[in-house]
């Protein structure tokens, strides 16, 4: 089995039980810390004790894991709701519970893949920060962040980090007992906030079945300067699936349904009461065969597609509240890997896969939109190896290699060079197909050490072809208060990396330590020209309603650690206490010494916690440096203190009695202190203030 970050999907599935041999394969390797004796639910269905800081020490990159267990507590309503607060990640925040999407290392929307089970996301959320995910968290079994090498398995656009939901919507079990499944309800003051969602595996014989569904709704949430106006939200959906499970292997189909409606918050987005209702229907298939002879040990697939929609409403120019944008996108995507059988070498034990991946995406807008994006047509082939050897002595070795094949076709518009119009003059348009090749590549080596320590180091070098909104993009964006101009003569992004982690999962003490560098050749980032505008081009320079930001191409540097540990100091009961510890910086700079704009802040924080006899509790602070940093045109955010607190129980039941199995309830606060809270890698943190002071109850039933 390959245990490297290359072939480390985001999906480790669980064995097949009850009259079936085991079809399936763990595809991340997790290493456990010191577990519980004893105590009730000790060790979560991911594989990490309650309460444990989750690391994984058998990747040659680096993976955040928030587990099943961690989502019931925290009870996040987005992904970047769920990832925040993890070192090295942070979340756009545009509209806090609704659209939030994960930031790694200071890069968003265009490098940093979302996907669920193994097949992206495919709606439109890297297109604006208003944009939501369709992804509830709440019937999620595990989110993890993989950064590094990992990237070339899912392409260019994962050139940051991919960040993966993973679900049973796919069946890959059969559940002891012939079914299985959770509730869980939840409620929180700083909104009203009110949520419930349950999950349900059930099968026998060769068939498995999985159902689920959520809703969530909640109000303008409250802020230490009162209530943020515009900022209710809600959102409901679901997933049924069915696999077909044997001794060789599965194969599997799930249908899925999400829809939410949403406001924006800040300036004229509340002014104008906007308002978005993504709407998405998505099709997944997945399977996998293990041969009894031949080259290949493992053949894997993952197919999907999906029709998104949304619609942007608010009152227009005209004074009528009606629809003002819309967005359509259709988008399908399919990968196979080849995983060959381990071959015997004189100096070690070499394996590894082979795969194609190919996807088609289509972007169709009307209304405000239609002037921001013409109709575009992307296309993408890929093929990727990865290859491991282990040469003993607890030493690995990985080589990766990927090259596409891009295709974006659009709307070109050519603007002034001081993008200021010219009168009598329009910009011109014309049709134009830009085409691409980007190439990959990537070495790492793994070291086991002594006390159960491992370390790292990987370097790479990806290539990323512009996307079709950054090459056509002309016009309004409302929501977004931005005026936006692409570049359709934009050349490929190349990042160099060059990576260290030291992790440690065994024992009283674990640790999950990287630091990196990259190097950005071509770098593509919003540029603020400090040019109003409005509606159309033509008043740009002479309104101040929309910012213009113009796609734009410099080198750049990034670099930067995050850091996260956890000490059980004495033992309580059947358990522990102890303290923990956080820190992460990232620092981003052009060649001429100015800094990219929307950079998180330096962060450190700490805490102490208690876990034992199915008791857990903590208090810990997160403290956010002021972030002086800033791009021309940017202005400073200052610093906040997130005080956090929480109890919780797990329980035993008598399922015959109770019909649950377990039942964990308790209480959660943030925001304690009641501070003000910006986010610096917000376009509107000037605008809206985060969530203030807020206790949550959660409950979560398990049969």
């Amino acid at each position: 089995m390959l245990s490297g970050a290359g072939l480390a999907s985001a999906s480790m599935i669980g064995p097949v039980i009850a009259q079936q041999a085991e079809a399936t394969l763990s595809e991340l390797t997790v290493t456990s810390a010191s577990p519980i004796i004893a105590a009730p639910r000790a060790t979560t269905a991911s594989g990490f004790p309650t309460g444990v800081l989750p690391v994984v020490t058998s990747t040659f990159s680096p993976v955040t894991v928030v587990t099943a267990e961690q989502i019931a507590r925290d009870q996040p309503r987005t992904l970047g709701d769920a990832l925040m607060d993890r070192p090295g990640i942070s979340a756009s925040t545009y509209a806090p519970g609704a659209a939030s999407r994960p930031i790694i290392r200071g890069l968003d929307n265009n490098r940093v893949r979302i996907q669920e089970n193994g097949v992206g996301i495919q709606d439109v959320s890297e297109l604006g920060e208003d944009h939501g995910v369709p992804i509830n968290p709440l019937v999620t079994n595990r989110i993890e962040v993989i950064r590094g090498p990992a990237s070339l398995r899912y392409g260019s656009q994962a050139i940051g980090g991919v960040v993966s939901a993973e679900n049973n919507r796919v069946p890959t079990f059969i559940p002891a007992g012939g079914i299985s499944g959770q509730a869980t309800t939840g409620y929180s003051s700083v909104d009203n906030g009110r949520l419930g969602a349950v999950s349900v595996d059930a099968g026998g014989q060769n068939v498995a079945i999985h159902a689920d569904g959520f809703r969530t709704a909640a109000d303008s949430y409250n802020t230490p300067a009162g209530i943020q106006r515009n900022s209710a939200n809600e959102s409901q959906g679901g997933a049924v699936g069915m696999s077909f499970i044997g001794d060789r292997g599965f194969v599997g189909l799930s249908y899925s349904h999400y829809d939410a409606l949403y406001q924006i918050p800040g300036g004229g987005s509340a002014e104008s009461r906007t308002r978005l209702d993504p709407n998405q229907d998505r099709l997944l298939a997945r399977g996998e065969y293990r041969p009894l002879e031949g080259p290949f040990e493992v053949i894997r697939f993952w197919a999907g597609g999906s029709v998104y929609r949304h619609n942007e409403t608010g009152i227009g120019e005209d004074g009528i509240d009606g629809i003002q944008a819309t967005f359509k996108n259709r988008e399908a995507e399919g990968r196979v890997e080849l995983q060959h059988v381990p071959v015997a070498l004189g100096f070690g034990t070499l394996t590894g896969a082979l795969g194609l991946q190919t996807g088609r995406r289509t972007i169709g807008t009307s209304g405000e939109a239609g002037g921001l994006l013409a109709p575009t047509d992307s296309r993408s082939n890929a093929v990727y190896l990865f290859e491991e050897i282990a040469v003993g002595n607890g030493l690995r070795f990985q080589g990766a290699g990927r090259i596409e094949g891009d295709r974006s076709t659009g709307t070109a518009s050519i603007f002034p060079g001081d993008y200021l119009p010219v009168d009598g003059q329009d910009p011109l348009s014309y049709g134009r197909r830009r085409s691409f090749a980007p190439k990959s590549l990537s070495f790492g080596a793994l070291q086991d050490l002594p006390n159960g320590f491992v370390a790292s180091l990987n370097g790479s070098y990806v290539e990323r072809a512009p996307t079709a909104f950054e090459l056509y993009s002309r016009g309004p964006h409302d929501a977004t208060e931005t005026f936006e101009i692409g570049d359709s003569n934009l050349k490929k992004e190349s990042a160099r990396t060059v990576e260290v982690s030291i992790r440690r999962a065994e024992g009283p003490f674990r640790l999950d330590a990287t630091g990196y560098y990259t190097r950005y050749t071509g770098f593509i980032y919003k540029r603020e020209t400090g040019i109003g505008c409005g509606d159309d081009f033509a008043s740009c320079g002479s309104d101040d309603e929309l910012q213009q930001i113009v796609y734009s191409q410099r080198n750049a540097a990034f670099y930067g650690a995050e850091i996260g540990a956890q000490l059980d100091l004495l033992p309580v009961g059947n358990g522990f206490a102890g303290i923990e510890a956080q820190y992460d910086f990232v620092r981003a700079q052009f060649d001429d010494g100015s800094y990219v704009p929307r950079i998180p802040p330096h962060r450190l924080g700490g805490g102490a916690f208690i876990r034992a006899d199915g008791w857990y509790a903590r208090v810990n602070l997160l403290h956010a440096f002021a972030h002086l940093e800033t791009a021309p045109l940017e202005t400073t955010t200052p610093g906040y203190n997130d005080l956090r607190a929480e109890i919780s129980h797990t329980r035993a039941l008598d399922r015959t009695l109770y019909g649950a199995s377990e039942i964990t309830f308790g209480l959660q606060g943030r925001n304690l202190l009641d501070d003000r809270i910006r986010n610096s890698a917000s376009f509107k943190k000037d605008e809206i203030l985060l969530p203030g002071r807020n206790v949550r109850l959660f409950l979560t039933a398990r049969f």
